[in-house]
Order: C-alpha cells, then structure tokens, then sequence
C-alpha cells in the first residue's frame, strides 16, 4: 500500500460518510475510559445501554475505587464477561487514584500498565479522549485493513503499524472511526455490500477465495 491510495481510500470513505463519530457515549475522560474497558466483546449499544446508571452512582475515579463489586456486577451484567469486567473497572479505578492522583494518564505505557487497558484501548483513550495522534485496531479495523490490502495479518499491532505507516498522524484518529463505521454499514464480516462500497475500485479483496 502506497500512501497515495492510503489517502484516496481515506478521503473516499470520508467523503461518503461524513464525519465519523465514536459509538461510545460519555461526557469526560474518566466515561470514556471505563466505558471502552466494558465494550471488550460486546456493542457500543450494550455498553452505552448500562453507563448512564453506572455513571450517575458513581460520576469518577475516587466513587467507583470504592464500589461494592457485586453492586457493579449487577450493573454492568448485561455487557457480558461482568466478573471479569467489574473486577477491572474497580482496580482501574484504585490504581488511577493511588497511582495518578485520581487523573487518567495520557501516556501509552501508564495506560497499558492499567487493568482492564489493553493497546487497543489505551489508543481509543489517547486519541478520542486526549486528542494524541494514534490509531486503534478493533476486528473492524483489522478487517478492512487486510481486504484493502493495507496489511496481510491478524496482528493488531502488526495491522496498527501498516495502517499508520502511510496514513498522516493527523488522520489516524478519523481513519480509526471511518474504518469502524465502514465495517458496520457495509464492510461487514459476513457478506458485506461490495456493490454499495464507496471504495470498491480501491479494494483488493477477492470475496470468493476468501471464503475457500
């Protein structure tokens, strides 16, 4: 992949869409980071379907630190995994308060070094959150990088570097959504819609071989 045909691909999906918004809903850091830790195997709907109560009980670090955990449980059981989910958002939260005075870093390493905060979310909460160049690689974003012919891997990081390697650093945070989006709407894992593809003459994958 060239950047020129990295930035026609970009504009191109730009263009068709519009500006891409992020499927999470929050109102400040701390929201995003623990709703981006409950959206691991699940839907931004899911997510944003338990926050509003979560968040109105428990408005930021210091509250939740201190949460009962099967009161957590109970609110966050719908996403899915809410043992496992739970027990991070309380730990996350104890660890930002004792380790950053309550304040959510924006440093990649301090945010990975968090439970619950893998690359892909530490790059959501830099990017989305702080507004610091990075680029996030969910399945949709693997997907569509590799039938765009960006890449040729499963390798998130390995998916991460290919795309950000010929796309600006200023449009990584757009390419990030566009790609999410575009995997929803049309590029969708299962008999996506080539014919309604605004890239389609861009795109190298061959559906039938794909599926053999």
């Amino acid at each position: 992949m060239n950047k020129k045909k990295a930035e026609k691909i970009v504009q191109s999906l730009d263009a068709y869409y519009g500006k891409a918004l992020p499927g999470l809903a929050f109102k400040d850091i701390y929201q995003l980071t623990i709703a981006v830790v409950l959206s691991a195997q699940t839907t931004d709907r899911q997510v944003n379907a338990v926050t509003g109560a979560l968040f109105a009980e428990y408005p930021d670090f210091k509250s939740l630190s201190e949460a009962p955990l099967p009161k957590i449980e109970g609110i966050i059981k719908s996403t899915g995994f809410y043992h496992t989910k739970a027990k991070n958002i309380i730990a996350l939260s104890q660890a930002v308060k004792e380790r950053f005075g309550g304040t959510i870093p924006n440093d990649l390493d301090k945010l990975t070094g968090l439970p619950g905060i893998g690359r892909k979310s530490a790059n959501v909460i830099l990017s989305i959150g702080f507004g610091i160049p990075a680029l996030a690689v969910d399945t949709h974003v693997g997907r569509i990088a590799n039938r765009l012919g960006f890449v040729s891997s499963g390798d998130p990081f390995k998916v991460e570097k290919a795309l950000t390697s010929v796309i600006p650093s200023d449009k990584w945070t757009m390419t990030h959504l566009l790609f999410i989006t575009h995997g929803r709407k049309i590029c969708t894992a299962r008999k996506p819609s080539c014919e309604q593809c605004p890239i389609k003459k861009l795109c190298v994958w061959d559906a039938a071989k794909d599926e053999n």
